[in-house]
């Protein structure tokens, strides 16, 4: 039997991995910028990314504009709790966007200064921001039913536990390393070879901070593994993981920077979806009590027609925004050319 629930929990995640994936790379590069000295490649980074970074947050709001229309006491929770959250995460993009041109059009190089720190730490916070969200999802938070009334006593401080910071430094390694083998995608000469070594460098601790974290999350919320082993997609998934890390060296080494950056986007999908298989079908656990106040993808949905519409559009829709999304990384693909017109 077709079950909507189920598919739209899947189509809410694939949109967040579609986000991941383009947008990772946008914070990664801005990262980036922060260790950037040569005003010429400071210049390189912010055009690698300046034709497209603002297509790829659309692929943020129409998760939101999802999971607001399918599981509106997931978006309703999840978004009141990580308020403060979530307003430092919008302050930091609208300083990102406007670091662009407001860069550009800067007559003094200290004034450039200036807004490369904005596109930098515009860049970092929402790259940490992601992970920490993340990690509070997994552990379970404190929510909780009363009268049929959804209840949840979350606070800023409470998000910034030691497991939540810990995702997040995973994320922001993860996003800067996949940052850095686009550029090399990007870039020429003496920037490309810095870009190489950086990636290998990133590599390293990126999976040194992944595996502490799967360590971590054995003990802090063990029920992400029951009955995760028997399920042939989590092997499958686990194999592509596995593939995608273990590639990334190894393309980065032949100059294969293309596949690269596939294997790094493979993997950041497979970290995203064993995360979410591993929730399934839970959406926000309940540290108070697990079995009866987690919102699932039946208690907290919306109406099945309302399901079956949104469905409607979302088939109408989503080809919409992939099919844009492959055209323009086609028409702006190869390295970057500095021009008059360039920011």
């Amino acid at each position: 039997m077709f079950d909507l629930n189920i598919t739209w929990f899947f189509l809410v995640n694939f949109l967040i991995i579609g986000y991941a994936i383009l947008d990772g790379f946008d914070l990664g590069v801005g990262v980036i910028q922060l260790f950037t000295k040569d005003e010429n490649e400071r210049r390189v980074n912010v055009n690698a990314i300046g034709p497209v970074w603002d297509g790829n947050e659309v692929w943020l709001l129409t998760a939101g504009g999802a999971l607001f229309a399918a599981f509106p006491p997931v978006y309703a929770t999840v978004f009141s709790g990580f308020y403060l959250a979530f307003m430092i995460l919008l302050t930091a993009l609208i300083f990102r966007a406007v670091s662009f041109e407001f860069r550009k059009f800067s007559e003094t190089s200290k004034a450039k200064k200036k807004w490369d720190l904005a596109f930098a730490f515009g860049s970092l916070l929402p790259a940490i921001l992601f992970g920490v969200a993340v990690g509070n999802i997994l552990r379970g938070l404190p929510i909780e039913m009363i009268d049929g009334k959804i209840v949840s006593s979350i606070s800023f401080l409470g998000l910034l536990n030691p497991y939540s910071i810990l995702i997040g430094l995973v994320s922001l390694i993860m996003f800067t390393m996949h940052g850095a083998i686009y550029l090399t995608l990007k870039t020429n000469g003496t920037q490309k070879d810095k870009m190489v070594r950086l990636a290998n460098k990133l590599w390293i601790v990126f999976v040194i901070l992944y595996v502490l974290a799967t360590i971590s999350t054995i003990f802090v919320a063990p029920y992400l593994f029951e009955n995760l082993f028997g399920n042939p997609l989590f092997w499958l998934m686990l194999i592509l993981l596995f593939v995608g890390i273990i590639y990334v060296p190894i393309g980065l080494k032949a100059g294969k920077f293309g596949f690269t950056f596939l294997a790094s986007s493979a993997m950041i999908a497979m970290i995203i979806g064993l995360s979410a298989l591993s929730l399934f079908p839970r959406w926000v656990p309940s540290s108070i009590d697990l079995a009866n106040f987690s919102l699932t993808i039946y208690n907290a949905s919306s109406t099945q027609l309302t399901l079956q519409t949104m469905l409607v559009i979302a088939l109408i829709g989503m080809p919409i925004v992939v099919g844009y999304t492959i055209y323009i990384y086609r028409v702006f693909k190869g390295k970057v050319a500095l021009t008059e017109d360039s920011y």
